[in-house]
């Protein structure tokens, strides 16, 4: 998956580049929001995973994915280091010592192999919804991919496992509940019993079953045994977190256009002054994402009409507006600031995505030998408190977002749309207030949800692990307010494109941007102009699918074509 053109700008000044040796993931065709058809082609070495790579790991109908030759040299060499340095005596958490607060006993070498299966099986407690089979595909080849850099002294032989499932289109069932961010421990260990064929459920081709059934109907090995040392390197780690993050970063993208495309049919319906989206004056901010935003804007209004003297004028003899209200001119500022926070958020889940996110590690040593070292490599911290912080500016846009469909139903900040956008007889017909007040109810949720769960660290395991990150729960809280930002965009797209159909007799005589007609024909291919009062449940449900296909996404990013931007330079 490529960049969108329009944010080149933006990633240039924030993006530091991952270098890139492994193949290129094979081209695929167009692209639909949340769905990518055709198959994926990557192949791991622990250094070279792309966000566009882990994208179409994301989206793809299917995979397909390999360990690099090297990287399975390397996996070797470390594994025979591993287990010479086991043999010199070095006592190893996980390895030769149990876990947790019983880090200090040992285990008989007799037990070691048992140990990794007890290990999965103590450690797969987690509740709740199951990831998405997307995610948990995706949370796989990570941890494959971290695995590839031949630090946690695991065998190739592992790697090939994880991965036969993943191409085979097999889906361990992972709880999402019960992780802390601290290590991916129960959601990885729920795949690690369906990886070594245990009575776990798994899906394949829309079914779910036990993994023994399941791993059958796929034409796969009925199990896989761990040897010593492989269970931890499988659950401490940040994959599932990454993979997570990875899905609410394309979510919140893909939503920031639709609120692009809201906006500008706003910007409409009310006739709203252009001069917030001036260049100069945010040239003059030197934010580039800023710039963008307002770029945007710009060209989706590009030879509109009705935002301008003559089009206000049309509706009413009000006299000059001077500015428009604060969430007006200040959406370029807000805007672009969410779109700063998902540019580095791509460079940054692209260095996690590369890195050895577990705990211990093996290095070679000076002199010869290699040692196993004890640390906290699958703390979580950066990428978790930047997703509480990526929450904040969610909640804030939805925020936003309900401000302005608010001030379509006054007359006063609507300047003269028809009392609660009614259609017909206004008091007969009372029209989307209460279509308005389910995003006025949401918000609320959003701004609970957006507390950040990175200060709110427990300890655990008798004060060993005294610190959490939190951040499954800071994850979990983005990607429930990501749902409810879908219907407060659907208020905001609904109301908004109400606004039009009210005046458009009126405005006959101008044009609307060549942008917001485009989104205004999709708005109405999904729901019909209010006129009468009806039943609005079934509309703000499809206006919600709508959101949430990523239609209204598409037709904003098509807005900017080269061509139609030259309309706004």
């Amino acid at each position: 998956m490529v960049f969108p053109w329009r944010f080149l700008v933006v990633i240039a000044v924030a993006a530091v580049t991952v270098s890139s040796t492994a193949a290129a993931p094979a081209p695929v065709a167009v692209r639909q929001a949340g769905h990518v058809v055709g198959t994926a082609d990557v192949e791991l070495d622990g250094n070279s995973l792309t966000w566009a790579q882990l994208v179409d790991v994301l989206e793809a109908d299917r995979v397909t994915v390999r360990l690099g030759m090297r990287s399975r040299q390397e996996m070797v060499r470390t594994r025979q280091g591993a287990e010479a340095a086991l043999a010199a005596g070095q006592r190893v958490y996980g390895w030769n010592q149990a876990l947790g607060p019983l880090k200090d006993e040992p285990l008989a070498e007799a037990d070691r192999v048992e140990f990794q299966r007890r290990v999965l099986r103590s450690h797969a407690a987690g509740v709740g919804p199951s990831l998405s089979d997307r995610v948990a595909r995706l949370a796989l080849v990570l941890r494959a991919n971290s695995m590839a850099r031949g630090t946690m002294g695991v065998r190739p032989e592992f790697v090939d496992r994880i991965l036969e499932l993943v191409n085979a289109g097999v889906t361990p069932r992972m709880p999402e509940i019960g992780s802390l961010g601290t290590g991916d421990l129960q959601p990885m260990a729920a795949a690690g019993l369906v990886l070594t064929g245990e009575l776990a459920p798994a899906r394949f081709e829309g079914r779910e079953g036990l993994a023994p059934d399941i791993l059958a109907a796929a034409g796969l090995a009925p199990g896989f045994q761990l040897e010593q040392g492989e269970a931890l390197p499988l659950i401490s780690g940040s994959s599932v977190l990454t993979a997570r993050y990875v899905d609410a970063v394309v979510r919140a993208e893909r939503l920031v256009d639709t609120y692009d495309g809201a906006f500008a049919l706003f910007l409409e319906a009310t006739r709203a002054e252009q001069g917030a989206f001036d260049a100069r004056t945010h040239d003059e901010r030197r934010i580039p994402a800023e710039v963008e935003a307002a770029r945007v804007t710009r060209v989706l209004v590009c030879g509109t009409g009705w935002m301008t003297d003559e089009g206000r004028k049309a509706i009413s003899d009000d006299g000059p507006r001077i500015q428009d209200a604060v969430s007006v001119r200040a959406t370029p500022h807000i805007v672009g600031a969410l779109r700063q926070r998902l540019a580095d958020a791509r460079v940054h889940i692209e260095r996690e995505a590369n890195a050895s996110t577990s705990n211990p590690l093996v290095f070679p040593k000076e002199g010869g030998g290699h040692e196993f070292v004890m640390g906290g490599n699958w703390d979580a911290a950066l990428i978790g408190h930047e997703i509480d912080s990526l929450n904040a500016q969610v909640a804030d846009l939805g925020v936003l977002s309900q401000e302005l469909s608010a001030r379509l139903l006054a007359d006063k900040w609507s300047y003269h749309l028809p009392a609660n956008l009614a259609g017909g007889e206004v008091g007969l017909n009372s029209g989307m207030v209460q279509v308005q007040t389910v995003a006025v109810a949401l918000v609320p949720e959003m701004q609970q949800l957006a507390t950040p769960a990175g200060t709110l660290s427990r300890p655990a395991k008798f004060g060993q692990e005294d610190h959490n990150t939190m951040a499954m729960a800071s994850v979990r809280a983005l990607h429930g307010n990501l749902d409810r930002l879908e219907t407060v965009l659907a208020v905001h797209v609904m109301m908004s494109a109400q606004g039009i159909d009210l005046i458009k007799d009126k405005m006959a005589a101008f044009p609307l941007g060549a942008g917001t007609r485009r989104l205004h024909e999709t708005v109405r291919r999904h729901v019909g102009p209010l006129v009468d009062d009806r039943h609005m449940t079934p509309d703000l449900e499809k206006a919600t699918d709508l959101v949430r296909s990523g239609e209204l996404s598409r037709d904003v990013r098509a807005a900017l074509s080269p061509e139609q931007s030259r309309c706004a330079a």
